[in-house]
């Protein structure tokens, strides 16, 4: 019986892929690097075996002046380039009497706090766990393993809910449930192709 479900943010609750390319080809341009499209960057962001700041920038791992330009772009322009999916809040609403609620995003604390707060989602969450609280975020399953030891509960009584393979992936290493949705940043033909269904699968695993 699940108790408690983990949320993925970006793809899952909000459609942030215009502001994600943007952001990241504004680190781009910094660097003096062409701008990719937004199907490229996407799919990039939703690759666990890929090495993303290779990939993104050409460089071996993130810089602080790269993390500092991207939550520039991003904190400048969410507001009008970051939307919730339809039927997301009604969800929440109607499940939260039934399920302990969490987050679990790659995204780093300060951008998603303010994204969360500014869309109205950030109290639907007891926890929230983002990508600078652990040593390593997903696909490695450190931030469900933190939320598990949170609400101390077994590992068959919760699930996760996301819309990639680095969602998936981390769900696996956890060894806990998971429910993939097709809304987002994926388009796959096994998953859960509407919230409405998704609403029907989190009830019946009661």
């Amino acid at each position: 019986m699940v108790k408690y479900i983990i949320f993925d943010m970006d793809g899952t609750l909000i459609d942030s892929s215009l502001i994600v390319t943007n952001s990241i080809n504004y680190v781009r341009c910094k660097l003096g690097l062409k701008p990719l499209l937004k199907k490229v960057i996407i799919e990039a962001v939703n690759d666990p075996f890929l090495d993303k700041p290779k990939f993104f920038y050409n460089h071996n791992e993130y810089t602080k002046e790269q993390i500092d330009w991207f939550r520039e772009y991003y904190t400048k322009n969410h507001q009008k380039e970051v939307v919730v999916y339809t039927g997301i809040k009604e969800l929440l609403d109607e499940i939260k009497s039934y399920f302990r609620l969490s987050l679990a995003t790659n995204a780093y604390r300060a951008s998603a706090i303010e994204i969360l707060n500014f869309l109205d989602l950030y109290n639907y969450f007891e926890i929230v766990v983002c990508a600078d609280d652990v040593k390593h975020p997903k696909p490695y399953p450190d931030m469900i393993l933190k939320i598990i030891n949170y609400f101390k509960c077994e590992k068959d009584e919760i699930i996760l809910v996301g819309d990639g393979q680095m969602d998936e992936e981390a769900a696996k290493r956890a060894g806990i449930g998971f429910l993939k949705v097709n809304w987002g940043f994926s388009n796959y033909l096994d998953a859960i192709s509407s919230v409405e269904e998704l609403k029907q699968k989190l009830l019946e695993s009661r």
